[in-house]
């Protein structure tokens, strides 16, 4: 069983993953705001070099050689994505979140990695295999990827549209009546949508669609693990923008391993 551990620097805390133990990374907390990746990659591995993004809830994964190009070509001091894959060692490559699934991955044979920003429309788009899908064309094995998803809002208290639910559900069933994958994901074990009284409205657990989305590619439960926190429920650690309606956000970053 993968377990989740709290860390303290300089007083703040942040949490770890054991499935990722291979790999400098962290889950960071609001107490860190403002403090940018540059900042938290010191915390991490100070000689790594830092990638981040604008996100922009679509599905595009980035490289850093294709992050530099986009800066670099479009005059704009980020890359719009919402993945980052790693190519070499000591990479650290972070994305940010309030309420989204941060997603971190981990390769055990190439120690490359891929830190992944999941809301609902990302996920809709299936963002985590699409960054998956470029760590294998980079090489990685399904079955060497580790995969840990960080702390978001709850399927519980994330209430959302009916229509919303059909977007993120078709990744899942296929099926073109908006009613009829609602009903396909009520009917699933352990079930991603939970009845809402409020009529048109369900609650949607975001980061149990990805789990499904990486079974259906192949992925095992022992290669998963998910954070046992939720941002709206834990104000005391995590913003939450369901609950503060702030653009205030927590950063979660790994870094690049070498070879042994």
């Amino acid at each position: 069983m993968h377990t989740w551990h709290w860390h303290n620097w300089q007083g703040l805390p942040y949490l770890s993953c054991s499935l990722l133990e291979h790999w400098h990374h962290g889950f960071f907390t609001q107490q860190f705001w403002p403090r940018s990746p540059q900042e938290l990659t010191n915390v991490l591995h100070p000689e790594a070099s830092v990638y981040r993004l604008k996100q922009v809830h679509g599905n595009t994964v980035l490289t850093p050689q294709e992050v530099d190009h986009q800066v670099s070509t479009l005059e704009d001091d980020l890359a719009s994505a919402d993945g980052l894959i790693s190519q070499q060692p000591l990479q650290a490559v972070w994305v940010a979140s309030a309420d989204c699934t941060p997603v971190l991955i981990g390769d055990v044979t190439t120690k490359q990695v891929a830190a992944v920003h999941a809301g609902w429309r990302g996920t809709a788009a299936k963002i985590v295999p699409q960054a998956i899908a470029r760590l294998q064309a980079q090489g990685s094995k399904l079955d060497d990827l580790r995969i840990a998803m960080g702390p978001a809002i709850a399927g519980e208290v994330y209430q959302v549209s009916v229509d919303v639910a059909a977007k993120i559900g078709s990744s899942i069933v296929s099926h073109e009546d908006e009613q009829k994958i609602v009903n396909a994901l009520h009917e699933l074990p352990n079930s991603p949508l939970l009845l809402d009284p409020n009529p048109g409205k369900v609650k949607l657990d975001v980061r149990r669609v990805n789990v499904l989305q990486l079974e259906n590619l192949g992925i095992s439960a022992e290669q998963l693990a998910i954070a046992p926190y939720c941002t709206f429920q834990t104000p005391d650690h995590f913003f939450s923008y369901r609950r503060e309606q702030e653009k205030k956000v927590q950063w979660s970053g790994i870094v690049s391993g070498k070879i042994s």
